[in-house]
């Protein structure tokens, strides 16, 4: 039997080696571990130094413990073959590991909008929930506006930009995918979470036999049709052929056609500029040639 001293001992937050066998995912983790260049360095660095940066676990009512921080620093581990890694072991409610979870994966270089839609929608429940007591007579202390606008500041967004990205999780998963791959912009898939997962199907279903995805003013009348309860396949498919300005004839070149004339360095946009400098300069010269064969 253990005395309450080295009870209290256990309890302590320190950092320890725990076995990756040991180590399970936090239930309902929103962000991925892709196999990206981000994680290619991480990789590298625990290959070169070892994992330094300590994740952070709670431990599990049956054993083990569940990982708040460190899914990518754990992967990485599993890659080379790593048995253990360093973790802080914390005593934590669920809403407070959620809030956790969510905060020290917000800090990462690249986060895809359903990572922050799921994110920010498991945070603000997780607010709401510390922010009102359990009695008949109490009210929330926090307001959900004003939680919006708190859990705004931690991720760096307006209240409103939060809102709109937990309306992505109305989205089905299909079209939350072209989301994440940038094939559907982020303020139509706002409007497009409107609609019924049906009229989602219809349009995923339009989206593959087009090969196109919805404008903005695209995803407005979809969004106008279906609220009036007019929205079908049929109707989706003519709105989905109507001609976007973006559609418009363009001239495109392939960057490695251009890099031998362009200086290094160069942004889209000085590119650019400097190509309609070197047009207009040919431009010139050919009238001066045509005025000498006059």
């Amino acid at each position: 039997f253990s005395t309450q001293a080295e009870r209290d001992d256990a309890k302590l937050e320190r950092v320890r080696n725990i076995p990756l066998a040991e180590l399970h995912p936090f239930k309902g983790h929103p962000f991925k571990v892709q196999n990206n260049e981000e994680m290619q360095r991480m990789i590298e660095s625990i290959r070169k130094v070892g994992a330094i940066t300590p994740a952070l676990a709670r431990p599990l009512p049956d054993g083990g413990y569940e990982l708040i921080s460190g899914h990518r620093r754990l992967a990485a581990c599993q890659v080379l073959g790593v048995e253990t890694m360093p973790v802080i072991v914390r005593e934590l409610s669920d809403d407070e590991a959620v809030i956790a979870m969510v905060d020290a994966n917000l800090q990462r270089e690249t986060i895809l909008p359903s990572e922050k839609a799921f994110s920010y929608k498991m945070r603000l429940e997780a607010m709401n929930r510390q922010g009102q007591r359990t009695d008949l007579t109490s009210t929330p202390v926090v307001s959900k506006s004003r939680s919006n606008e708190m859990l705004g500041e931690v991720g760096g967004e307006s209240r409103e930009q939060v809102r709109r990205y937990i309306r992505l999780t109305h989205l089905i998963p299909p079209l939350l995918d072209l989301v994440d791959s940038g094939k559907i912009a982020f303020r139509p898939a706002v409007e497009l979470s409107f609609l019924t997962e049906e009229e989602q199907n219809s349009l995923l279903d339009s989206i593959s036999s087009e090969q196109s995805t919805p404008s903005l003013a695209q995803a407005l009348k979809m969004k106008e049709f279906s609220q009036n309860g007019r929205l079908n396949a049929d109707v989706i498919l003519s709105i989905m052929c109507e001609q976007k300005p973006n559609q418009k004839e363009k001239i495109s070149f392939q960057s490695e056609r251009l890099k031998p004339f362009i200086p290094k360095n160069f942004t889209a946009k000085q590119t650019e500029d400097y190509v309609i400098k070197a047009l207009e300069y040919y431009h010139r010269y050919q009238l001066r040639q045509k005025e000498r064969d006059r």
